[in-house]
């Protein structure tokens, strides 16, 4: 046993380091598989008979690996056929025969599972073989890694902290082995890294400022150190692939071959000039990015770059890029409070006792930059942490093992091992179990997207609010007007003002927005609402909102159709969506607070129906009362659905002056409390209400889950 483990040193033979590696790797694959087998069954969350995946921005990339995949591409679709993600998913996909549902379902199972490799690989450097494989097994699963690279979470996310880490393993491995042959591992994974996510390149450039440093204090006469950082740094710098390669082989070669007549001022100036290089070509530009950027000068009205129009930033409704509380931030990267706390005196005291183990520390930083920045940023602190508190197990077991007779001290450490690891690992598992997501959208509502993919042609333009701009291209090989990563002020404004605002403005905007959206690809002029008004000669984007309304406006010549798609469950955000139209664009300051509520819960009596927060039906008189104050409805509407999915709509009239109207949605069980702006709005007539202005809009399919209309203008 003692030859196996070799205990003093907590070094394993290569044979089992492989077989630990090969363990952790199962433990990461097989805790994925959880969400699949909870949810196999559910034959809504199942297309082309395979499960779905759980993520918008997945199906991004499913559009530019299918386009790859049938050579398809057309001028301003927006198909990501260049992303790394979608070029490595089609290359996958044209060798092993699978499925391309199942390919991009389980991709993230196994590649988010890679990260085991890495952190074993780290904890190898420092002889601590043992204490890799315990921080591999937790952080292959902790919350944050685990929500982002799970079964079906098909994104950039499955490599965004593999290739990283991998790099931060490249340099340590350099720097320990100080063998000019293992120069080129840490800069090809840099320039991985950097291909795969251009937001990784905080992690490289800090990673090679704390080279810069650690060497200037504990190796400022270490030549090879100098040596490394000159080919290092070129690796992340702005030129292109092939330059850097051929700067980088240019000098290994020097400092393999002619390394007898590089004299120590030359290695420096050598290492001085790379820099300048590096500066000029990304350097600055980084640094400039750093103080300007959006997660750190975050304001309320964001101008989105524009000095004459105030748009409502998107980063202010972004849970993943909002505030979060430490607790919260705590179990994203350890499971559990105490575990972290656990974890960061681990880490602390690996420094402590391995120096070169502070290169970690701006993934570190970054991860922990989620308490300003957002939660997304919680997953690239978690291998660290777990290598941290993996080594405060081994430390403590060590330490206190000791109490023990040499025949008990084995037995010890390890039952000890074992215990902690499994408390560590029981609250990740619980997460996993209990973190019951489901696909991004229903079977339902992709059997609408996919008979539209028959109806509209690839140039035409569907209308939707961002959250299911993805999808809509995927299922239905059609354009949008926003997305996933389209969504800033400029775009989302007329979105949002056509989506709550009356059909004919409505139709107006739709169609003024596809068509300078068109234009604005070939001809810059700015956002579409500056387009507007730069091409009507209107200086006041209030007077152009106000001359929507009129059916007669000018429009520009129709090139293509559009057409609307609501989904039911935009109901729910509904309110998140008027923010970005709901507000003057010259101040940046809301128009009017709007009335809207969603009762999925009520309590009936003979008397009222109760909605809860305060919000109380009448039913003798038509009156609503809203905390201590009692007003009239102007329509009661009841819709229900029959055997035929015809929708029928009762409309009681109460008192046609009030701006209060209240809908039971029967077969949804729902009321809706909303103003009259809001009842009159574009996606409460056709959804809702199935009430469209047959002069601009038709019908085109209508289920309960989702409606499509076409643009008649």
């Amino acid at each position: 046993m003692k030859k196996i483990l070799n205990l003093e040193d907590n070094v394993v033979s290569v044979r089992y380091f492989l077989i630990l590696m090969f363990i952790a790797f199962s433990f990461s694959i097989a805790i994925r598989m959880i969400w699949v087998v909870e949810f196999s069954s559910v034959e809504s969350f199942r297309w082309n008979n395979e499960l779905m995946i759980n993520t918008n921005d997945g199906y991004y990339y499913a559009e530019g690996t299918r386009d790859i995949i049938n050579e398809i591409h057309q001028e301003n679709d927006l198909s990501p056929i260049s992303s790394p993600l979608s070029k490595l998913t089609a290359f996958i996909q044209s060798v092993l025969p699978i499925s391309f549902e199942s390919l991009i379902l389980y991709m993230p199972t196994f590649f988010g599972s890679l990260l085991v490799l890495p952190i074993m690989l780290i904890a190898r450097i420092f002889k601590l073989d043992q204490v890799g494989f315990i921080a591999a097994l937790l952080g292959s699963i902790a919350w944050s890694y685990y929500n982002r690279t799970m079964t079906g979470y098909y994104d950039s996310d499955l490599l965004v902290v593999v290739l990283p880490s991998f790099f931060v393993w490249g340099v340590m491995y350099a720097l320990s082995k100080e063998n000019a042959h293992t120069f080129f591992i840490a800069p090809i994974f840099a320039i991985s890294t950097l291909n795969w996510h251009g937001g990784t390149i905080h992690i490289v450039n800090g990673v090679f400022i704390l080279i810069l440093l650690y060497t200037l204090i504990f190796e400022r006469k270490n030549l090879y150190y100098y040596k490394f950082l000159s080919v290092l740094v070129l690796s992340l710098t702005t030129l292109s692939i092939s330059v850097k390669l051929v700067l980088m082989l240019f000098l290994v070669i020097v400092y393999n071959f002619y390394k007898n007549k590089l004299t120590d001022k030359l290695i420096i100036g050598i290492t001085i000039l790379s820099a300048i290089i590096y500066l000029i070509f990304g350097g600055i530009d980084w640094i400039i990015e750093i103080l300007g950027n959006v997660y750190v000068t975050r304001a309320l009205h964001a101008d989105d770059l524009n000095i004459s129009l105030h748009y409502f930033g998107v980063v202010n409704t972004v849970r993943e890029a909002g505030h979060i509380p430490f607790e919260i931030f705590a179990n994203r990267i350890s499971g559990h409070n105490v575990i972290f706390w656990f974890s960061v005196v681990g880490y602390i005291l690996f420094i402590s006792r391995h120096k070169l183990f502070i290169l970690t520390l701006p993934m570190v930083i970054l991860g922990f930059f989620a308490l300003q920045g957002g939660l997304r940023f919680t997953v690239f602190a978690v291998p660290f942490m777990a290598i941290g508190v993996s080594y405060l197990i081994f430390l403590v077991a060590d330490k206190f093992k000791e109490i023990f007779s040499d025949n008990l001290k084995v037995y010890f450490k390890y039952g000890f091992v074992i215990l902690a690891t499994i408390a560590v690992l029981y609250p990740n598992i619980i997460h996993v179990a209990g973190y019951k997501v489901p696909t991004v959208f229903l079977k339902e509502e992709v059997l609408v997207l996919d008979k539209l993919g028959k109806i509209a042609s690839r140039e035409d333009y569907v209308l939707s609010w961002w959250d299911y701009g993805y999808p809509i291209r995927y299922y239905a090989d059609v354009k949008t007007l926003v997305d996933g990563g389209k969504h800033d002020g400029g775009a989302n404004f007329p979105v949002s003002f056509a989506l709550l605002n009356n059909q004919t403005a409505a139709a107006n905007m739709l169609r003024l927005d596809v068509e300078f959206t068109e234009l604005n690809y070939k001809k810059p002029c700015g956002t579409s609402i500056e387009c507007m008004l730069k091409h009507s000669n209107i200086k006041n984007p209030n007077q152009l909102v106000k001359a929507l309304n009129n059916k007669n406006i000018q429009l520009p010549k129709k090139t293509r159709d559009a057409y609307v798609y609501l989904p039911n469950r935009m109901l729910n955000i509904l309110p998140t969506v008027d923010l970005f139209s709901n507000l003057d664009l010259l101040t940046g300051k809301q128009k009017q607070q709007p009335l809207f509520f969603v009762a999925k819960s009520f309590n009936e009596t003979a008397t009222s129906i109760n909605l809860g927060n305060g919000i109380e039906i009448l039913k003798q008189g038509g009156k609503i009362k809203t905390g201590n104050q009692l007003a009239n409805i102007n329509q009661f509407i009841i819709t229900e659905y029959d055997e035929k999915g015809i929708l029928h709509k009762n409309i009681q009239q109460a008192d046609p002056n009030s701006p209060i109207f209240v809908i039971f949605m029967k077969n949804y069980n729902q009321f809706l409390v909303l103003d009259k702006r809001l009842y009159n709005s574009l996606y409460i007539q056709l959804f809702v209400l199935e009430n469209a202005d047959k002069d601009l809009f038709e019908p085109i399919i209508l289920s309960p889950l989702a409606k499509v209309y076409k643009l008649k203008k």
